[in-house]
C-alpha cells in the first residue's frame, strides 16, 4: 500500500503542474488577443479578424467546432 503522505504529495504536484499548464495556455491566448487589439496598423475590422483567427486556431488545435459555456448552477 502506498503511504498517504506520498499519495497526497503526488496529487499536489500533478495538480500544480496541470494548473501551471492551463495558466501558460490562457496567458498565450490572451497575449494573442491583446496583440491583435493593440495592432494600430490594423483597422477595427482587421483587429476583429485577427481575434477571429486566434479563436479559430484554438478550435482547430482542440478539435472543437463550437465553444460552449457551461450553464451556472
Amino acid at each position: 500500500m502506498i503511504a498517504p503522505v506520498f499519495t497526497d504529495e503526488l496529487v499536489r504536484v500533478v495538480a500544480d503542474e496541470m494548473s501551471r499548464g492551463v495558466e501558460i495556455a490562457v496567458d498565450r491566448w490572451m497575449a494573442d488577443v491583446e496583440e491583435a487589439l493593440d495592432d494600430h496598423r490594423l483597422t477595427t475590422l482587421g483587429r476583429m479578424y485577427a481575434i477571429r483567427r486566434v479563436v479559430d486556431r484554438y478550435k482547430h488545435l482542440t478539435g472543437k467546432s463550437a465553444l460552449r459555456v457551461p450553464k451556472a448552477g
